[in-house]
């Protein structure tokens, strides 16, 4: 991977600090190990934060919107900080199968944008069912596997693959994705999330929000 600013950078370009839109140690610890690959001295904070979105996002708009409401409003909640950053878990609902996924948003103080998705999989159609019964995918997983707080440990995925692949290393993923445009500038002009070009984030026939306390 190309390697982080040169040394004659200012402190700011080696040393940047990411807020995180969320206390979850599991975004928090993917944002710090992505980020450090490029900037080794990077900082990472954690600010609980609302996403705007509904409880659990059951599709890719909401999804995305929601980690870009993470970032704006972590960025702007943490002074000292030079970007931000959101992520945000949700689920496809295609019918017959329903898929789990997340987006991550950075944004930066000179206006950039970058975003990223992880690989999604497919949920057994039991946590499907709780989830269209109006559980969180977190919470249907702690239901039908009998445990508790999966969602800041190893998450939907690391169940259903036996560990072998968690959910800190899959959100990690979406980061880096999500940081390219800041590790090759030159290369991505500005740029403003899809989501914010539709008229106020919405869609039409939107459903009811299900709020959930800011995390």
């Amino acid at each position: 991977m190309r390697p982080g600013p040169t040394s004659d950078a200012s402190d700011r370009e080696r040393s940047p600090i990411f807020a995180v839109g969320s206390e979850n140690p599991v975004k928090i610890a993917s944002v710090l190990d992505a980020v450090r690959r490029f900037w080794p001295g990077a900082r990472v904070v954690g600010v609980a934060m609302d996403s705007s979105v509904p409880a659990q996002p059951l599709s890719d708009h909401e999804t995305r919107q929601g980690a870009l409401a993470r970032a704006r409003g972590a960025l702007d909640s943490v002074q000292q900080a030079s970007h931000g950053v959101g992520l945000e878990g949700g689920v496809l609902d295609l019918g017959d199968e329903m898929w789990a996924t997340a987006w991550v948003v950075v944004v930066s103080r000179d206006g950039r944008t970058g975003a990223g998705k992880t690989g999604q999989f497919a949920l057994p159609a039991a946590l499907a069912a709780l989830v269209r019964q109006g559980a969180e995918l977190g919470e249907a997983d702690d239901l039908f596997f009998r445990c508790q707080g999966s969602k800041r440990r190893e998450g939907a995925i690391g169940l259903l693959s036996n560990g072998q692949l968690t959910r800190r290393r899959l959100y990690e993923h979406g980061v880096l994705f999500a940081l390219l445009p800041f590790v090759r500038p030159e290369l991505y002009a500005k740029t403003v999330a899809s989501s914010d070009r539709r008229s106020g984030g919405q869609e039409a026939g939107r459903r009811p929000l299900r709020r959930r306390a800011p995390r």
